[in-house]
């Protein structure tokens, strides 16, 4: 029998599907060979055998899915939150993304960001780094101590950016395959994303380039999209032969289809673009923090579920100023409620469930049967212990999880599994 058989007891949440939470009180998650063997109300005899850790009255949810977040961005979250997006760009991030052309000081920030989602909720996360070769190894290296599962990219962009944070486009492409080259192999819980920062930055020479490299490697990808009405009319003079903004993508082969592909907030994403994402499979990462606090808007996310189309969260650190993805649900749910109260009311409000989904299974699905205790998914698991959150009330557990999507933070986190491996106990 493996290390990673074992059975978790608790009180168990999980998604199977966005319209509700499966709750099994006193239940039992059995873990076999880093996946889901089932969630059972009386343990099977042929599991009597797998050590078991009884959790008591705490609940034990997926680990939760971060779609999209700046890891050299970590360094200044909840700094220009008064800014709209191109202005912030210029004013902190640009400038800060610099910095991590000096190991030295790249260490120093990285380091905290590792060990600061080490200690969250997040098991999953898909991250920006920058365009600097030897810092982005670097970060997936603690990353890789971490022991999260996360994908990392080399950022590209060879235009419209400050002299100090360009690259000439054969240079971009150059070192993207190098960067590939050098860390192919090397680790077990990272894996290479292409990253391409948005089509703003990037000329499509290199996104030409970056398409024949996606091919070479077999590489997901990741961008922005459609945040900011300003950046939608820039990429329209960039651009003026493409459809609309994800279009611009789609032309040079950036935009799904046979390839994993996420796009970040699609808060303006009209009929036609949303129809070309649902056709191409293309992951929404809803990050609505980030969007209030860059004042870009709020994403139509119960149109892109009506649809079909893929959604989970994203905290956009330091667009977000937290990487909490209980933070992004709740987010999430009162965007919903503010978009249907004062800008269309066919569109109804995000549900707890819904919410709970987008941060787990939906998020999850980019990387392969994860975010749930189904049967088959890799078992991503996180202990929380609420008894700290004082209520006069007694309280079902679904009321109690609810209330963790409100309140949680760090301090709840008793144990932290990922793929079926504890990295986190207190």
């Amino acid at each position: 029998m493996e290390n990673n058989c074992f059975v978790l007891r608790g009180h168990i949440c999980y998604s199977s599907d966005q319209k509700a939470v499966q709750i099994v009180e006193n239940g039992y998650l059995v873990c076999e060979n880093g996946k889901s063997a089932g969630v059972y109300r009386e343990l099977p005899d042929h599991y009597g055998d797998y050590p078991m850790t009884d959790y008591g009255d705490r609940l034990i949810i997926p680990g939760l899915v971060d779609l999209h977040m700046h890891a050299p961005q970590y360094a200044f979250r909840g700094l220009g939150m008064d800014l709209e997006l191109l202005d912030w760009l210029n004013t902190h991030t640009f400038p800060e993304e610099s910095k991590y052309q000096d190991l030295e000081y790249a260490k120093k920030a990285y380091t905290i960001f590792a060990d600061n989602l080490k200690n969250s909720a997040t098991t999953r996360a898909c991250i920006f780094a920058t365009i600097h070769t030897p810092a982005t190894e670097l970060l997936m290296d603690l990353l890789e101590e971490a022991g999260l599962e996360t994908m990392v990219g080399k950022v590209n962009m060879d235009r419209n950016s400050p002299d100090f944070l360009v690259e000439e486009t054969q240079q971009s492409a150059e070192d993207t395959i190098r960067w590939l080259e050098e860390t192919s192999g090397r680790y077990k819980h990272v894996k290479p994303i292409l990253t391409p920062r948005f089509i703003p930055t990037c000329s499509d020479e290199l996104m030409e380039q970056l398409s024949e490299i996606q091919k070479r490697f077999d590489l997901p990808l990741q961008s922005h999209l459609s945040e900011n009405q300003s950046e939608i009319a820039w990429v329209k003079e960039l651009c003026p032969q493409s459809q609309f903004y994800g279009d611009a993508y789609d032309r040079t082969g950036a935009f799904g289809g046979t390839y994993k592909t996420i796009m970040a907030h699609c808060v303006w994403s009209g009929e036609e673009e949303q129809n070309r994402m649902k056709e191409r499979g293309v992951f929404v990462a809803h990050c609505p923090q980030s969007n209030m606090n860059l004042s870009s808007g709020i994403a139509p996310v119960r149109s892109y579920l009506d649809k079909g189309i893929k959604v989970g969260l994203g905290s956009d650190v330091a667009g977000g100023f937290t990487e909490s993805i209980f933070r992004a649900m709740s987010d999430a749910i009162q965007a919903s409620k503010m978009r249907w109260r004062i800008q269309d009311e066919s569109l109804k409000p995000l549900t707890v469930e819904e919410a709970f989904y987008l941060g787990t299974k939906g998020g999850g699905e980019f990387f392969g049967n994860v975010g749930s205790f189904e049967k088959g998914y890799e078992l991503d698991a996180v202990v929380l212990d609420d008894s700290s959150l004082k209520h006069p009330q007694q309280l079902g557990v679904k009321e109690r999880l609810e209330r963790l999507i409100y309140l949680a933070d760090d301090s709840q986190i008793k144990a932290k599994y990922v793929a079926g491996s504890l990295i986190v106990s207190r």
